[in-house]
């Protein structure tokens, strides 16, 4: 345990390090994000903090290669980690391409899924299920099967993306729920090793997140941009594949309940963006719009009509994803009668908190985060680029 929590501590210290000059660099190349109609945030700001990220993972892993506990996952013949690492380095510049020049849809779903391939290419891949021992019947099937897991995550993190600290956050709770899930339940069954490829990608997405989010906290200086969410994304649906059938879950002793949490768990982590997903395909296809035709009807804007403010809004989104994350890899330690209890009294809790919108909160029809001095912003900003 103690190695992967150095490892992601060094990926939040590289991160955070990392971040003053890419967001320098994004300022000199003009990878600005500009006030839109369908934003929130007032003040033009740069983006490519997903370069950062990418830094602070291929360091994380550089120096997991030369720890001996972490042997097994570098071991001669196994690509598993440096393929993880060249398709999110992959993901990550196209991600970059995105936030320089704003490329068409297309273009990013054909590199989304060419990245998808490389991971499998190189055998990260969905072949065989912890659910009585199910196994993909055909490699071209495994390739189409794993492809679509990867895209449809690296979206959902894409689509979440859209309040000062939001995506970092709901990956972190989740990458870090995840983990603890994969760790105890490597204890729980007694594994000759805890050495795991997931646990180890899943450290570095918690660490680089936590190195990230003060600079993205609202109000955030700069943005992760789609070179940090799809990479996010592709790092966290690698991790799923990495452990789904890596551990038997039917040998934990506590219940029988966890064989199906390799594959249950990241959906639940990912809940909230999958949702957001699904809401906003079914909304955008039915008025005759392409899929990734923007808008302003995510479930962030809908809490900031109820007259939540942006960091309120982030704290319920949150807390929502906390509460299904952690009750999902609390199953790999506690029984479900006592999972379903806690969840049951923090579901109450956090649906109170999130219908109980404070008094005196603005007009819900007022465009959320325009005041007073947005004017006053956007000039201090202008004279920081002078």
């Amino acid at each position: 345990m103690k190695y992967y929590l150095l490892l992601g501590l060094l990926a939040a210290i590289v991160t955070f390090a990392t971040v003053p000059l890419v967001r320098w660099a994004a300022r000199k190349m003009g990878a600005i994000t500009p006030v839109r109609e369908r934003d929130v945030h007032t003040v033009p700001t740069p983006r490519l903090g997903g370069v950062a990220m990418l830094i602070g993972v291929a360091i994380g892993m550089a120096v997991a290669s030369t720890i001996p506990f972490l042997r097994p996952i570098f071991g001669q013949g196994e690509r598993g980690p440096w393929a993880v690492l060249g398709a999110g380095a992959l993901m990550c510049l196209l991600g970059a391409a995105d936030d320089l020049w704003d490329l068409d849809w297309v273009t990013k779903l054909c590199g989304q899924v060419l990245a998808a391939g490389l991971l499998a290419w190189q055998g990260i891949q969905l072949i065989t299920f912890p659910i009585a021992g199910l196994t993909v019947s055909s490699s071209r099937f495994s390739l189409m099967v794993t492809i679509i897991v990867v895209v449809v995550a690296i979206n959902a993190v894409n689509f979440v993306d859209g309040l000062d600290g939001l995506a970092a956050g709901l990956v972190a709770i989740g990458a870090g729920a995840f983990f603890a899930y994969t760790y105890l339940l490597s204890v729980e069954t007694g594994a000759s090793s805890y050495a795991s490829l997931a646990a180890l990608i899943l450290a570095l997405i918690v660490g680089v997140c936590v190195g990230f989010l003060p600079y993205n906290w609202h109000p955030s200086s700069i943005f992760m941009g789609d070179s940090g969410s799809m990479f996010l994304g592709l790092l966290f649906a690698a991790a799923t594949i990495a452990v789904t059938g890596q551990i038997d879950p039917l040998g934990a002793q506590r219940q029988a309940f966890p064989a199906f949490l390799p594959i249950l768990l990241p959906v639940l982590v990912l809940a909230l963006p999958l949702l957001d997903v699904v809401l906003a395909v079914f909304r955008r296809v039915r008025s005759g719009k392409s899929p990734f035709h923007a808008d302003r009807m995510h479930l962030h804007h809908r809490l900031l009509r109820l007259g939540h403010s942006q960091r309120r809004a982030v704290l319920i989104m949150y807390l929502w994803t906390a509460l299904v994350a952690v009750s999902g890899a609390a199953l790999a330690v506690f029984t479900a009668r006592r999972v379903a209890v806690g969840f049951a009294v923090g579901f109450v809790l956090v649906a109170l908190f999130t219908l109980g919108v404070p008094r005196g909160r603005r007009n819900p029809a007022e465009k959320p985060g325009r005041s007073s001095s947005a004017g006053r912003r956007r000039s201090a900003f202008r004279a920081n680029q002078l």
